[in-house]
Parts: structure tokens; C-alpha cells; sequence
């Protein structure tokens, strides 16, 4: 496997090195470079690596600005000692989002997924190649290949690397926050509050419309225009008007939360497993 490796820092870049040689042995750094210039320069003159390991802030500016001016091909691992960019890193060929200083197992993690998630995209091109390539092949084989392709694009999904906490704001101090105890969220006035399952309630510098990728869909579910709940959170669904459901949540908002009629059996099914 070769690895360029997008580090300012010196021992960080040694420390990363260290730890991707224990949890990858036949790992190969082609490079070790500190700006988004430089990464630029690199990347136009030679072919891409198979894994991009990259600390957010290089001394020219965000890494994130790479995918942002070239298409880059290779998958990511982003380190940085912030959670704010972690929108942005999703956006790019991002396999994980790891905090510093990362750790080995995180790491090996990481890997992990890559391993898998370039095994299942094999297989989904090989599954592809074999419905383009027999277009009158007999419809029970067509039926296998498409049921094979639908699977691995449902195990990709699931490999996704959706956000694991949140970094928010307590008076002066900044506390991470796992996602798990994020009871639900509420948007009203363009405002994103994160309400926690002890009742604590945190501004969020997110749109509802950015949580939803951000988060495991197979823990939340967006009830409605305003609200996100993670499972925990839904206690009891109550009928309304007009095939309408009232959801019980916990802690208890100020107001009813409605879910629409044309919603409602989606809501149901999710909460059925």
C-alpha cells in the first residue's frame, strides 16, 4: 500500500509513520509534505497513492483545499486537532476523520474500512461490468448480478464514516460531546440546537440538512422539517389528525412533534428494525 503522508509537524509526521507501520507493515511513504502547494505539485506529477493520510491544517492553509482545486482519486484519512472541518473532510474521498493524537487502534480502524470498502467496490464493479457486458444474458442472471450490486452499494453505506461526536460549546470551554448523547435535534430560526439526553441543550454550527449526512441513518431519523431524533430518544408515537403521528421524545420538547402522514410508515418501519 503507498501512503502520502500531509503533515506541518515534525514529530506528528514521525509519530504518524511509527504508528502506520505497526498498524500497516507493508505500508510504503512515497512522501512526506507540509503544504497544500506542494501536495498540488505532487499529485500532478505522479500517480495516486493508494491511501492519503493528511492533518487538516498544512502550513499554506487547509488540506481540504487539494480536493477542493484538483480531483483526487484516492482515499483519505484526515488527523487534525479540531472537529470544525469535519463537514468539508466528509466531502472529499474521506475514509475516517481522526482526532488528535490519534491513536493506534482508531488507526488500524481506519485501515479497516479501507481494506473493506476497496474490496466491496471491486466487487461492485464486477457486478456492473457483468450486466453491461451481457445485456441478453438470461434474466435469473441479470436478477443475481443486480441483487449482488444492490447489497454491496447497501454495504458500502454502511461503511460510511459517519461522525462520532461533536465539538460544542460550555460558557468559555469546548467540550466533545459522543454522539450518543445527542437525544435529538431541533432547527428554528436558522438555528441548530443539539439536545442532549441529560437535557442540555448546545448550539451547533450545522444545518439539519448537513446532519443527515453526517449521521448513522440506522440511529436517526428526520422526523420533520425541524426535528432529528436519534432512537433512544423516540419514546412513544401517538395518531393525529389526518394520519399524522405525534412523536413522544425524551427530554420532552417545548412543542408537539408531528410527522406527516406520507412519513409515517417510514418513521414506523425504522423503528421496527
Amino acid at each position: 500500500m503507498t501512503v502520502l503522508l500531509l503533515e506541518d509537524e515534525y514529530p506528528a509526521a514521525e509519530r504518524l509513520q511509527r504508528l502506520l507501520l505497526q498498524a500497516a507493515p507493508n505500508a510504503q511513504v512515497l512522501a512526506v509534505l507540509d503544504t497544500v502547494a506542494g501536495a498540488l505539485t505532487w499529485l500532478a506529477a505522479h500517480p495516486a497513492p493508494d491511501l492519503i493520510l493528511s492533518d487538516i491544517q498544512l502550513a499554506d492553509g487547509l488540506s481540504l483545499e487539494i480536493w477542493e482545486q484538483a480531483v483526487v482519486p484516492s482515499p483519505v484519512i484526515f488527523t487534525t486537532a479540531f472537529d470544525a472541518y469535519a463537514i468539508r473532510a466528509f466531502q472529499a474521498h474521506s475514509v475516517a476523520y481522526l482526532l488528535k493524537p490519534v491513536k493506534l487502534a482508531e488507526l488500524q480502524a481506519a485501515l479497516a474500512k479501507l481494506r473493506q470498502w476497496g474490496e466491496l467496490n471491486q466487487l461492485r464493479v464486477r457486478s456492473e461490468e457483468l450486466r453491461v457486458a451481457s445485456p441478453n444474458a438470461p434474466a435469473s442472471t441479470l436478477n443475481s448480478s443486480l441483487l449482488t450490486l444492490n447489497s454491496v452499494e447497501r454495504m458500502l453505506d454502511t461503511l460510511r464514516p459517519y461522525k462520532t461526536r461533536f465539538l460544542v460549546r460550555q460558557g468559555e470551554q469546548l467540550l466533545p460531546l459522543p454522539v450518543a448523547e445527542a437525544a435529538w435535534f431541533l432547527s428554528r430560526n436558522e438555528t441548530v440546537t443539539l439536545v442532549a439526553t441529560d437535557g442540555r441543550r448546545f448550539v451547533l454550527d450545522y444545518t439539519l440538512e448537513q446532519l443527515e449526512g453526517l449521521l448513522d441513518p440506522a440511529r436517526f431519523f428526520r422526523l420533520n422539517r425541524q426535528v432529528i431524533a436519534q432512537l433512544p430518544a423516540v419514546r412513544r408515537l401517538h395518531p393525529h389528525f389526518g394520519g399524522k403521528l405525534m412523536v413522544e421524545l425524551h427530554p420532552a420538547p417545548a412543542e408537539e412533534i408531528l410527522v406527516s402522514r406520507e412519513k409515517a410508515p417510514a418513521l414506523k418501519a425504522w423503528l421496527d428494525g
